[in-house]
């Protein structure tokens, strides 16, 4: 059973919006898909992924933001447009945000050596970098060498969590192996988690503070996301969105807990991401959005030249278009968002099941149907 849509677009009338969330939801040609003939409540039980919540942007604006299904499929608690999910790698983009913001105030240089911000741990001097230094650029672009080759499983909520140091050197409580260089820096692109704890404890320390602080202070406040947070949520806490395995079920404790905060850890909503996008598309559109100005904005997507990485960002030409996208995947959830580079629009999906992929595509190519939007390619691994 829908809820209520939440429009936040004067420039479209209410009926308008309706029309285009109906097309959306209803069963779509055959031709297109297994799932597309399928309404929205009847993709949910097909696909067996408990709730799905999705975010449209039209015109740099918030169009509509709309949740289906359930927070547990236990209780049978329903999700609103405000339930929050976890947003997994989709952390990466928001903490490249932070670090672009550092960069526009000169505070943070992208080619300085990350050894000179750092102050507990250090990158391992060796043959690898001795003519090209690790920096912020780097581990943005994930083409630092870093070769950690692990996600993050993350822990049960009250299980120790290992420090930012521990997890580098691969040291107990840690779940995961030691962030290890192995290729010269800018040689090759590989997706490293690892790269981006690094960065959260160099951000840290460059800020003075906590990371969850940092990151309150320098984005989700300007730009009023006030139901997200990097900080770990309490397990009491309400209007949540639990963990599913592909079947749908419920795996015992409600979800884990990272303290790779820059990497996995953001809990947020469609809406909230929703800014993401708008911000990022504001500042490319100039002079300024509420973080990064036009020139900060222009870095910030423009790929480092291996692979289609920028900062913190997927960047695709699909046909016509080019977008900016980031998927998440952490145990029991899956969550993507797209905004394509100048046109103001996008989309944010989140979802409370491993099995949310396959949702998440075909829900991405109704929106793009719906709205006739530049093709693009659905929700992909990054």
């Amino acid at each position: 059973m829908a809820l209520a849509a939440r429009s936040a677009s004067a420039a479209a009338p209410p009926d308008e919006v309706a029309k285009l969330i109906a097309r959306i939801e209803a069963p779509q040609a055959a031709s297109q898909s297994e799932l597309s003939a399928l309404g929205m409540e009847a993709l949910l039980e097909q696909t067996q992924v408990p709730a799905v919540s999705i975010a449209v942007v039209w015109d740099f604006k918030l169009h509509w933001a709309k949740a289906y299904g359930v927070a547990d499929a236990a209780t049978g608690r329903r999700v609103d447009a405000r339930t929050r999910f976890q947003a997994a790698s989709i952390s990466k983009p928001v903490t490249a945000l932070a670090a672009m913001h550092l960069v526009q105030q000169r505070r943070l240089e992208l080619d300085a050596d990350i050894n000179s911000i750092l102050r507990s741990w250090k990158v391992p001097a060796t043959v690898l970098t001795r003519e090209q230094a690790v920096t912020p650029r780097s581990l943005l672009s994930h083409t630092s060498g870093a070769d950690d080759g692990f996600g993050f499983p993350g822990y049960a909520p009250g299980a120790p969590l290992p420090s930012l140091v521990q997890i580098l050197e691969g040291q107990l409580p840690s779940n995961v192996g030691k962030v290890v260089f192995k290729r010269t820096p800018y040689e090759a692109y590989k997706y490293s988690g690892g790269g981006y704890t690094l960065l959260q404890l160099a951000l840290s320390e460059r800020a003075g503070r906590p990371f969850s602080q940092f990151m309150g202070a320098t984005v989700l406040a300007p730009l009023g996301m006030s139901d997200s947070s990097f900080e770990p949520l309490p397990t009491e806490a309400t209007n949540v969105a639990l963990a599913h395995d592909k079947q749908g079920q419920r795996m015992g404790v409600p979800w884990h807990v990272h303290p790779e905060q820059a990497a996995a850890s953001l809990w947020s909503t469609p809406s909230d991401l929703a800014k993401l996008i708008i911000e990022i598309q504001t500042g490319l559109r100039g002079p300024r959005g509420k973080v990064i100005d036009q020139r900060t904005a222009t870095e910030m997507t423009a790929p480092v030249g291996i692979g289609r990485y920028a900062m913190g960002l997927v960047i695709d030409r699909r046909q016509e278009g080019w977008y900016f996208s980031h998927s998440g995947s952490n145990w029991g959830y899956r969550a993507w968002l797209s905004g394509h580079l100048r046109k103001g629009y996008g989309v944010v999906i989140m979802t409370n099941g491993d099995n949310g992929m396959a949702l998440m595509n075909e829900i991405a190519d109704r929106v793009e149907r719906a709205y006739q939007w530049d093709s693009w390619e659905g929700p992909a691994p990054n």
